[in-house]
């Protein structure tokens, strides 16, 4: 089986190198995926070490069982990351020296006219990143009101023409297939901005289909309480949303990025970044990957608790619900 044609793994060299620094130690992939990052870990952990591999899509883990069939130091477990706290042995709690985001949808996603992502191929508006969820991207595109329907595409892609595409799909309804969503959008949108306002649109459904922010807050929070002292997180995003939520929770502890100090004006805090600059992929990279260009992956390192700050025990303090309801 062709694994790379599953999904190319994106800033691999970078995302392990700054992972794993204890090849006996106990890490979370908590995108598996098409295994490629997962793969990767498992070639710098020992005989020691073992990894733990979350994902909700019921392909990846298809994937990826008969692909690491053979490897005992694997577990793979299928479920959304934002409750690995529940998906994890109790065991793990505390004890994990570093987990893995990369977020975003996946090469096989894009590629599954079925899946209904892309809007480069007809098919079924679903959108749905595994069939834990209920609702289809369809569902929200012909029953949202408009003023939702406006808000989303705003809030989650950050699409300035947003009222006018509502308004569009509003009135071309039913739409039931990315094709004729793509139609709908085109119709409003100038040619010379059509791939961008295309790209944003698809975005803010599949993000509002999957609940995506909201997951991503839990999983960053849990996934840093379940982490040992001097443990990493490596987050690889791929829009300023998801950026934004990594950078203000590795830097401040909260998503709203605001600094928080004790008594002496000592920040409290339960990460700290390993680094300030942000790593982008080479050009090398986007060449051979042109899926790569919008990547960003950030580093932070678990601290030691700290005496009225962020522990275990209060983890869950700073998520904040968001989203346009439809």
């Amino acid at each position: 089986m062709n694994h790379a044609a599953y999904h190319k793994p994106v800033l691999l060299q970078e995302a392990i190198r700054y992972l794993v620094h204890e090849p006996d130690g106990m890490y979370l992939d908590a995108t598996l995926g098409g295994g490629g990052h997962s793969a990767h870990i498992l070639d710098h952990l020992s005989e020691k070490g073992h990894l733990y591999a979350i994902d909700q899509d019921e392909d990846a883990i298809r994937h990826c069982r008969k692909r690491f069939n053979e490897e005992t130091r694997i577990t793979v477990i299928k479920g959304n990351f934002g409750y690995m706290d529940i998906l994890l042995p109790k065991e793990v709690d505390g004890e994990l020296d570093g987990v893995l985001f990369d977020l975003g949808v996946s090469s096989h996603q894009l590629d599954e006219p079925r899946r209904g992502f892309s809007f480069r191929s007809d098919g079924p508006l679903d959108m749905r990143m595994g069939d834990l969820q209920m609702q289809k991207a369809s569902d929200v595109i012909n029953n949202c009101e408009y003023d939702a329907l406006r808000d989303l595409i705003y809030r989650y892609g950050e699409e300035r023409m947003g009222s006018r595409i509502a308004r569009a799909i509003v009135q071309a309804r039913p739409v039931e297939t990315t094709l004729e969503l793509r139609d709908a959008i085109a119709s409003v949108v100038p040619s010379r901005h059509l791939n961008k306002s295309l790209a944003r649109v698809f975005q803010a459904v599949r993000i509002h289909v999957n609940d995506e922010l909201t997951m991503l807050r839990q999983a960053v929070e849990k996934g840093t309480g379940m982490l040992n002292t001097e443990g990493r997180i490596v987050a690889i995003t791929y829009h300023s949303l998801e950026d934004r939520i990594c950078k203000n929770y590795f830097r401040y502890g909260n998503f709203e990025g605001k600094p928080v100090r004790d008594f002496y004006g000592n920040p409290v805090r339960p990460l700290k970044p390993l680094f300030s600059k942000i790593v982008v992929p080479s050009e090398s990279e986007m060449a051979d990957n042109p899926r790569a260009r919008s990547a960003r992956l950030r580093v932070a390192v678990r601290l030691e608790d700290q005496p009225g700050g962020f522990s275990p025990e209060n983890r869950g303090n700073s998520l904040r619900a968001g989203g346009a309801s439809c």
